[in-house]
């Protein structure tokens, strides 16, 4: 038997032109190209070593393996196969690559830059430098993502395009970095008030993930109750029990009764427990504020159920 082939003027094309001829495109193969310059300059000769080397190297090589994968996803318009909300997922991920290019357009020049050229050999200095502008450049390419895609009033979008969706983002990374504080010799075990903290930090993440992950793969509609009711609650509660790490953690930690309000002379820096308890207090009430903002803006977004496709 022999198949024959038609021409349909009604037919839809196979490959998405507006994941190419597009601002969001656009964005797209921005994040692409500045990824694997930045990936290739550091692989030929800026380099990287120790912990600080590998989290920035783990940054660009993971954003840029899953853009290259949303893209071609997009372009080929094979995303509508995935078992996952699509506009959900593409903007939580461009929230969350936006935030770790941040980290790491911050911490590589911090660890790995010197303007001095060590025995008058400048070109690893410049090839650094050349990195740290494409990481740089590369945050405003996901950030443009984040602005084109975001919630405009009167449209109906995915939950995470909006103001709390795109939060619920920040404090979860947020939180992560509180964590790594914690586990860079926080001294958090001493006493029960500080455990507590880190019990009440523990569960507004694995919270607020479980949030994000219902809302990325389309399971909202799973939960016995309505999802904007439990967002709007936990989101209090969070409120609640930030605040009251907000008040333990710094008196546990800078009170002359139980610590030092000053950082010690003798220790050394970047293994100085005062330090870690100084970045935890830090983005506790960073993520204190973003709760409370989360919270305001939830009352004035309206929730409409879907059911999973």
């Amino acid at each position: 038997m022999q198949e024959s082939l038609a021409m349909d003027p009604h037919g839809g094309h196979y490959l998405n032109k507006a994941a190419l001829l597009s601002p969001l495109g656009a964005a797209r193969i921005a994040q692409l190209v500045l990824g694997c310059s930045t990936m290739s300059l550091v692989a030929h000769q800026a380099g990287y070593s120790a912990n600080y080397g590998i989290f920035c190297m783990f940054v660009w090589c993971f954003c840029f393996a899953i853009t290259a994968v949303v893209f071609t996803l997009d372009v080929t318009r094979l995303h509508g196969c995935m078992p996952i909300s699509w506009d959900n997922f593409t903007v939580a991920f461009a929230m969350l690559a936006t935030l770790m290019y941040i980290t790491a357009s911050v911490v590589y020049p911090v660890y790995f830059l010197r303007f001095e050229c060590p025995s008058g050999r400048c070109e690893e200095r410049d090839y650094r430098i050349a990195v740290t502008v494409c990481s740089s450049i590369c945050c405003f390419a996901y950030g443009a993502e984040v602005f084109i895609t975001r919630a405009k009033p009167g449209h109906v979008v995915g939950y995470m395009a909006t103001v709390s969706g795109l939060l619920k983002v920040v404090q979860a990374y947020i939180a992560c970095i509180i964590f790594g504080a914690l586990a860079n010799d926080s001294e958090y075990n001493r006493y029960i008030a500080t455990q507590y903290c880190v019990v009440i930090y523990s569960l507004c993440f694995a919270v607020t993930v479980v949030v994000v992950a219902l809302t990325v793969t389309g399971r909202t509609s799973a939960l016995r109750f309505p999802f904007d009711r439990f967002v709007v609650i936990y989101t209090f509660l969070a409120v609640l029990l930030y605040l009251s790490t907000a008040v333990i953690w710094p008196v546990f930690c800078f009170d002359k009764k139980y610590g030092t309000l000053q950082r010690p002379s003798g220790c050394p820096q970047g293994k100085c427990p005062w330090d870690s308890k100084l970045v935890v207090a830090v983005f506790t009430y960073a993520n204190l504020v973003l709760y409370i903002a989360d919270l305001v803006y939830s009352q004035k977004i309206r929730f409409i159920s879907q059911q999973p496709a």
